[in-house]
């Protein structure tokens, strides 16, 4: 213990960063790429529905339910998924998921319906259930809460960068029409879901679960990152310690798990239509590719500013309101514009404040939960939350349905990161009355 405690003080402001940044070189890569890929299985389904919808002969509102429905499947398998995680340990379980959703990805391009899409949807979001969340436990036991915000943010930028990345590709890809005897959106799910299937693999053989049994970092790393990151857990546990019932019951999880719903509502509304919303006026498959890049480019710059900047201050709560309303802002700008230059533009608003909202988000619950507790509480979160993906593009497509245009949509929009930022100033209030409480009664 006193060797610990020596390593712990004797470590200076500059070793720490070094560290620190040894870490993120080494791990911030392949949780990266295994995030784009994520997402980039995930929205494709937009870009097929540029040709495959006329083949399958899906209206909007079928669309919505076929977008929607990944997420009911996802939801219901992301608690246990995550409490597997927590037995099993990354390497095994992130391995597992990348896999099988790999697997299904490719099953997608064989489908011969909108009903055995719509199975297969279910099954991609079955799959996929427990990775968003296993992935935000294993970088909450790598990275100190000084450095979250940031490690968080630069794994979330898989999913601006998978778009930006992901548009043009799907293009190109929806050229090779009867190559092979498929059609281009057969190409799009088959040679998008390889990747998964090989990093999957590689996470099986090369990922470390904790910084104790990485051999790439100096002793002395070792014991200050595992001291740092255990004195941190037994502060919060001392202070939060809860069940994991009184986890998926507590206020403030609830409270969390509802603004992440109605931030993501905001995005993924966006998010799976963008492809078709930009068609709409009148581009080429590729010219779509290349438009849909510049807001999710935006986003993914938004999102590292914003992040590093929530890190540098601590002001966690303040950041993720401001993202928010921004969002909105871009949101309501898009409804009322006709130009296609300014609506764009407006989207581009719209995701920079969206995306930034997730970058920041993401520091609030591990400043209270840990352990067990983290493992429900992060998938209870995630499973609401995701919940946006089935309301978000279904809503969308009904309103588009009911009135032929964009327009109410990107409003109705953005009533829900307003939502998100009002819920937020509520929790961070909630949770200053909590501290003024504890102190009153003595509690540390």
């Amino acid at each position: 213990m006193s060797s610990v405690l020596t390593a712990v003080v004797a470590r200076t402001e500059l070793d720490r960063e070094m560290t620190m940044k040894k870490v993120a070189l080494r791990i911030m890569p392949f949780v990266f790429l295994c995030y784009l890929v994520n997402f980039l299985d995930r929205t494709n389904i937009g870009y097929a529905a540029l040709t495959m919808n006329q083949d399958l002969n899906i209206g909007p509102v079928m669309f919505g339910w076929i977008v929607g429905i990944f997420f009911v499947g996802y939801c219901g398998s992301e608690v246990p998924s995550n409490l597997a995680y927590h037995r099993f340990g990354a390497r095994i379980w992130i391995a597992r998921i990348m896999v099988t959703w790999g697997l299904i990805t490719i099953f997608c391009a064989f489908v011969q319906s909108p009903t055995q899409l719509l199975v297969a949807r279910f099954l991609l979001g079955v799959a996929e259930g427990g990775f968003s969340p296993g992935m935000f436990m294993y970088l909450s036991g790598w990275f100190p809460a000084r450095w979250r915000a940031k490690a968080m943010a630069i794994f979330l930028i898989g999913s601006p960068i998978s778009s930006v990345i992901g548009g043009p590709l799907s293009s190109a890809i929806l050229s090779l029409h009867q190559v092979g005897g498929l059609k281009q959106w057969q190409w799009l799910f088959l040679l998008e879901g390889i990747p998964a299937i090989v990093l999957g693999i590689y996470c099986f053989f090369t990922l470390i679960d904790k910084p104790a049994k990485a051999a790439w970092l100096n002793e002395d790393e070792r014991i200050w990152l595992t001291a740092e990151l255990q004195q941190e857990q037994a502060k919060i546990e001392q202070h939060y310690r809860m069940t994991l019932f009184q986890t998926l019951t507590n206020s403030r999880v609830l409270m969390l798990a509802l603004t992440y719903l109605a931030g993501l509502i905001g995005l993924n509304g966006v998010v799976y239509w963008m492809p078709q919303i930009v068609k709409s006026y009148g581009l080429t498959n590729v010219e779509v590719g290349l438009v849909t890049a510049i807001p999710n480019l935006c986003g993914a710059i938004a999102m590292l500013i914003w992040a590093r900047r929530s890190d540098r201050t601590g002001k966690r709560i303040w950041h993720v309101i401001t993202a928010s309303l921004f969002g909105a802002a871009g949101m309501i700008v898009a409804s009322l514009m006709q130009e296609t230059t300014y609506i764009i533009m407006g989207l581009s608003f719209a995701l920079i404040g969206a995306f930034a909202f997730l970058a920041t988000f993401w520091a609030l619950p591990p400043a209270f939960l840990t352990g067990r507790s983290a493992a429900a509480g992060f998938a209870l979160i995630l499973t609401v939350g995701n919940m946006s993906g089935f309301v978000g593009p279904l809503l969308v497509g009904w309103i588009k349905e009911a009135t032929h245009s964009y327009s109410g949509s990107f409003l109705m929009l953005s009533t829900f990161l307003l939502g998100a930022a009002l819920l937020t100033a509520l929790f961070g209030r909630r949770t200053r009355l909590l501290e003024d409480m504890d102190k009153q009664t003595g509690k540390p």
